[in-house]
C-alpha cells in the first residue's frame, strides 16, 4: 500500500508544521522592519527587504550545498546545461522577485494584504491555462476567479464607505509577488516533472543569491554596518523561513497525495494574519475579513483535483 494512503495524518501534521513556520517567518519579517522582534522592545535596527530576501536565500543555499551532496551526492545534483539556464530563470524571476516583492509589501501595507494578495497566483495561473487552451473554461474556474478578483477588491478597500487607503507600492508589490509566484509555478511545473524538489530548490536558491549578489555586493552591505545580532536574525531566519518549513513540507508530501497537500498549505495565509494579529497587533476591518475569506475559497476552488486528473500531479509551494 502507498505511504501516502497509508500515514495521511502524519502528512497533515508535517504540512501544517510548514505552513505554520511560513506564518510566523511572515510576522518576523514585519517586526524586523520595524526594529520590534519583540513586544513593546526595539531590540534591533530595522532590516530592509532586500537584506532580508538576500540573506534567506544565501544563507539557505550555503546549508544546502553542504548537506545535500553529503546525504544524495553530487551525481544527484547534475543537469544538463539547458534545463539548468531554465531553473536560474525560476531563481531570479520566481523566487529572488516573488521574495523581495512580498517583503516589500509587507513593510509598506501589512501582513494580511501582502500574504493574501500573494496568494491570488493560483487564480493567474488559471488565467494563463485557460488562454493557452491547457485548461478548459467551466463554471467552477469561473467562480474561482471571481471569488479571488471580488475578495482583492475587498482587501485593498476598493469597496466600502469607509475606504481602506493602502500604500499604492505595497499593493503594487504585494501583484507583482503574486505574479511572480505564478510564474515560478507555470515555469517549474515541467522542471519538477524531471527533477526532484530538492535539486530544484538547490539551483532555483543559487540562482538568486548569485543575482542578489551582483544586485547588493559585499562591499554595500559591509557599508551598512550590521550588528552581529542582525546577523543571527538572519541565519535564523533563512532557517525558519526556507529549510525548516521545506524540510516538514516535502516530508508532509511522502505521506500525502500534492492535491491534498496544496489545499491544506492554503492555511499559510490563515496563519500569517493570526500571528500577526497577535504578535503585531495588526487589525483587519471587516470587508477586509470577508475579503481575505473569499481568496481563500477561490484557492481551495482551483485546487481541487478534478475527474481523471492523477494523484500524482507535481504542484509547487511558494518559496516565501
Amino acid at each position: 500500500m502507498d505511504i501516502a494512503k497509508r500515514y495521511p495524518i502524519r502528512g497533515y501534521f508535517y504540512i501544517g508544521g510548514a505552513t505554520l513556520l511560513w506564518g510566523a517567518a511572515a510576522t518576523l519579517g514585519r517586526a524586523a522592519f520595524t526594529g520590534h522582534l519583540l513586544p513593546e522592545a526595539q531590540v534591533l535596527r530595522p532590516i530592509g527587504p532586500l537584506i532580508l530576501s538576500q540573506s534567506r536565500t544565501t544563507f539557505s543555499w550555503l546549508v544546502l550545498a553542504g548537506a545535500l551532496p553529503l546525504v544524495r551526492g553530487w551525481q544527484r545534483l547534475r543537469v544538463p546545461l539547458p534545463d539548468l539556464g531554465r531553473m536560474f530563470v525560476l531563481g531570479i524571476l520566481g523566487v529572488a522577485a516573488s521574495n523581495y516583492f512580498y517583503y516589500l509589501a509587507i513593510l509598506r501595507t501589512n501582513v494580511a494584504t501582502a500574504i493574501i494578495l500573494q496568494y491570488t497566483a493560483p487564480a493567474w495561473v488559471l488565467l494563463y491555462a485557460l488562454a493557452r487552451g491547457m485548461q478548459k473554461l467551466t463554471w467552477e474556474r469561473i467562480l474561482a476567479v471571481a471569488l479571488a478578483l471580488t475578495g482583492i477588491a475587498l482587501v485593498v478597500g476598493i469597496f466600502g464607505s469607509a475606504g481602506v487607503r493602502l500604500d499604492a507600492m505595497g499593493v503594487t508589490a504585494a501583484m507583482l509577488a503574486a505574479f511572480s509566484f505564478a510564474f515560478y509555478n507555470i515555469g517549474g511545473h515541467s522542471i519538477l516533472v524531471r527533477y526532484d524538489r530538492w535539486t530544484v530548490l538547490f539551483y532555483t536558491v543559487l540562482s538568486a543569491s548569485l543575482f542578489w549578489l551582483l544586485l547588493n555586493p559585499p562591499w554595500k552591505i559591509a557599508a551598512a554596518h550590521y550588528s552581529l545580532a542582525q546577523w543571527l536574525f538572519l541565519l535564523g531566519f533563512s532557517l525558519l523561513s526556507v529549510l525548516l518549513p521545506f524540510t516538514s513540507y516535502f516530508t508532509g508530501l511522502q505521506h500525502l497525495e500534492p492535491t491534498r497537500a496544496v489545499v491544506v498549505s492554503c492555511m499559510e495565509p490563515v496563519f500569517s494574519i493570526l500571528i500577526a494579529r497577535v504578535a503585531l497587533g495588526e487589525s483587519l476591518r471587516p470587508l477586509q475579513s470577508v475579503g481575505i475569506g473569499l481568496v481563500l475559497l477561490a484557492i481551495v476552488v482551483v485546487e481541487r483535483p478534478e475527474e481523471g486528473t492523477p494523484e500524482g500531479v507535481v504542484l509547487v509551494e511558494p518559496i516565501e
